[in-house]
């Protein structure tokens, strides 16, 4: 069996080389084939972790790897997985919120909790989901992230969710500047939200920017002030909560991913 497709040069060449073939090559290809079951496995328990079924991973790669983007990318396989994760995500949360996949990708609807009774407790809120309350941070445990140190991390968080590295350090860069010049997180917030000439130096849409200050700086919503949206990934990196727990984050893994700018459509004569 042919496996010259599990590196990044050897998935390449066969993207482009089914791209050329026609319509139906990826229909009649034994190559083609081998790769798909391939995927299928390579993706397999992915799926099963975001509660798909087990073929979801294999439908979503094979999307993904009829776009530009995986075919053009330094590491096609790291493009193509990042795109699996977003998908699988969506249809997960698109599963616990009923309603659409497409649904499910707006960040508006995404940062809903899912459908739930309310007689299926009787407890109040934070005692039915601890997950809201944000323990103090304990200095004897670990050393606090200093704020260069946040910073850099959130560029790479971004970076490894698909922004080309230098729009995300200069999104977070012009971010943390005016954060320092208003002073807190709330008024950083409020200024940068009416702030059209960063938009149009970063060439970020309204609806991406929004979601990117709530990301960064938290959410501004005085009843989120003590959860984790609330804080944002500034503060949740600099009172050290570690990358490893932000990419648990399937929410904010998917918002992230759904943001990064995509490269424009060439325009030929």
């Amino acid at each position: 069996m042919n496996t010259s497709f599990e590196t990044a040069n050897g998935l390449r060449r066969l993207l482009v080389r089914l791209r050329v073939s026609g319509p139906h090559a990826w229909e009649q290809d034994p190559e083609a084939r081998e790769l798909m079951l391939y995927a299928a496995q390579k993706y397999e328990a992915l799926a099963v972790k975001h509660r798909c079924d087990p073929t979801a991973g294999a439908a979503a790669a094979f999307e993904a790897m009829r776009t530009y983007a995986v075919r053009t990318a330094d590491d096609p396989w790291a493009v193509v997985t990042i795109a699996v994760k977003v998908t699988l995500i969506a249809e997960e949360r698109a599963d616990g919120l009923l309603c659409s996949v497409d649904q499910a990708r707006r960040p508006e609807i995404s940062r809903h909790h899912d459908v739930r009774r309310f007689c299926d407790t009787e407890a109040d809120l934070p005692n039915f989901l601890p997950g809201l309350a944000v323990e103090p941070f304990n200095p004897d445990e670990a050393p606090p992230t200093g704020a260069y140190e946040a910073v850099d991390a959130t560029i790479d968080l971004f970076t490894a969710l698909g922004w080309p590295r230098d729009t995300a350090t200069c999104t977070l860069d012009y971010i943390s500047a005016r954060l320092v010049e208003s002073g807190s997180r709330p008024k950083a917030h409020a200024a940068l939200r009416r702030d059209h000439t960063a938009r149009a130096v970063l060439d970020i849409d309204q609806e991406a920017w929004a979601t990117v200050l709530r990301i960064v700086l938290g959410n501004p919503n005085p009843d989120e002030a003590c959860t984790s949206d609330g804080h944002g990934v500034l503060l949740r990196l600099l009172i050290g909560h570690p990358v490893a727990e932000l990419l648990d984050d399937d929410l904010l893994v998917f918002e992230i991913s759904e943001t990064a700018p995509r490269p424009k459509a060439r325009i030929h004569a």
